[in-house]
């Protein structure tokens, strides 16, 4: 079991699953949500994953005109869990506090789009675009 929270404790949510590989997206958009090269998120079954607290602090934004969400907290702007698809979701890794010990960067995604600064320098798998399993 997994368990994760937000910056401020306002939001957090447990996993019932082994957590073991991160997907690092390095586009644009996951660039400027969060303001650092990218994001590291770990895929989780839907039917895994449960809200602990603050559900009612869970806001969210679109980008027009491109398939993309980020969600966040209200109080404090920390990334949270979000939709992957309809039976998975994506977990940024930094959130997870407990039942981690097993993750390692697997995956790196969108490198074509990464910052001119970015410079990828561990061994995980390199991919000009998404994979269908990356968030």
């Amino acid at each position: 079991m997994a368990y994760g929270e937000c910056n401020c404790g306002a939001v957090a949510f447990e996993v019932d699953a082994e957590l073991t590989d991160i997907y690092m997206c390095h586009c644009s958009i996951c660039r400027r949500f969060t303001g650092s090269n990218g994001i590291a998120v770990v895929l989780a079954s839907k039917n895994a994953f449960r809200w602990v607290r603050g559900a009612d602090h869970i806001t969210s934004w679109s980008k027009p005109g491109a398939d993309w969400h980020g969600w966040f907290c209200r109080a404090c702007g920390s990334a949270l869990p979000g939709e992957n698809d309809p039976t998975r979701l994506f977990i940024p890794a930094g959130l997870i506090s407990k039942g981690g010990e097993r993750l390692k960067l697997v995956h790196h995604v969108w490198v074509e789009s990464r910052a001119p600064w970015d410079v990828i320098g561990d061994a995980g798998e390199q991919h000009r675009e998404g994979l269908k399993t990356a968030g």
